[in-house]
């Protein structure tokens, strides 16, 4: 029986400079930012990030670990845009493969397919094609003959996942309404890693109240690191909302403001010390659940 637990650090020390990283969650809910924090405190450069992107890609973006992102958006929500994103595109200081949001679907679900496209009509007669040069169009074989848009498959070296609950095995269950695409990040990728609120014995965890709550196999996972509290500023519910003071905070911190900001709750010891920078636990526990 394999024992996955990792430490942030060694699951950021497997990943390699150049590497095209998925990150699963959905803008301000269920991100693994505190394993995204721990790349911020790393050497690791010309990422290509693929992600529903929130703060995730505006940290990254900040401390320029992007060279390249392949995403449908990048949104806090109730702040429309990521200030630190918009500042690195208009600055032309990352490459951006922008695609409709079902497109990226559709690319992560080819590559855990091992299928080198998936063909759709998202994206036709849109600035999509205008602004990807580089995607092909392919025709029905059958009777119709309809031209389909051929989104290619996103093949990822590694996905950092957040989840509700997981064992030392990989199994895991994501108990909040958002689960979204995180299935399919784990299957496109190599490896897979997990960061948990709580980490929970197998009979647990496999029950039967829970186990249909499992979103892929053990057997896609290769490290499990216990972080509770680890997608903050993020929601992770049902145990806490979406922080938007820090959000708002995060998003003020553009230009001269970045190194004060990265100071005070990025270069710390470690997610302890994160977790009592920004008011601890009580305090987390307080932000309501967010309502869509």
């Amino acid at each position: 029986m394999l024992d996955k637990r990792m430490t942030p650090a060694e699951i950021v020390g497997r990943l390699r400079d150049g590497m095209t990283i998925g990150i699963g969650g959905w803008a301000t809910r269920r991100k693994p930012m505190a394993l995204v924090r721990e790349i911020l405190r790393s050497p690791l450069r010309d990422l290509t990030v693929v992600s529903y992107g929130g703060p995730d890609v505006g940290l990254l973006c900040a401390a320029g670990k992007i060279r390249r992102l392949i995403f449908g958006f990048v949104s806090l929500d109730v702040l429309p845009l990521d200030a630190h994103f918009r500042a690195a595109r208009q600055a032309g200081a990352i490459e951006c493969t922008e695609y409709d949001e079902g497109m990226v679907l559709l690319g992560l679900r080819a590559a855990g397919m091992r299928l080198p496209f998936l063909p759709t009509r998202s994206g036709l007669a849109t600035d999509v094609l205008r602004v990807n040069p580089g995607l092909k169009t392919v025709c029905s074989p059958y009777d119709d003959g309809e031209e389909l848009l051929a989104v290619p498959a996103i093949d990822l070296d590694a996905a950092l996942l957040h989840v509700t609950e997981a064992d030392q095995l990989g199994n895991c269950v994501i108990l909040s309404p958002d689960p979204f695409f995180d299935e399919l990040f784990a299957r496109a990728a190599r490896e897979c890693y997990l960061s948990c609120e709580r980490l929970v014995p197998t009979e647990e965890i496999c029950s039967r109240e829970k186990a249909r709550y499992n979103p892929f196999e053990r057997s896609v996972v290769t490290g499990v690191v216990h972080i509770p509290y680890g997608a903050h500023p993020t929601a992770s519910t049902p145990g806490y909302g979406i922080d938007v003071a820090h959000l708002k905070e995060y998003s003020d911190a553009t230009g001269d403001a970045w190194p004060a900001y990265r100071a005070k709750y990025v270069d710390l010891a470690d997610h302890a010390a994160y977790l009592a920078t920004v008011g601890g636990a009580a305090r987390l526990d307080a932000i309501p659940a967010p309502v869509f």
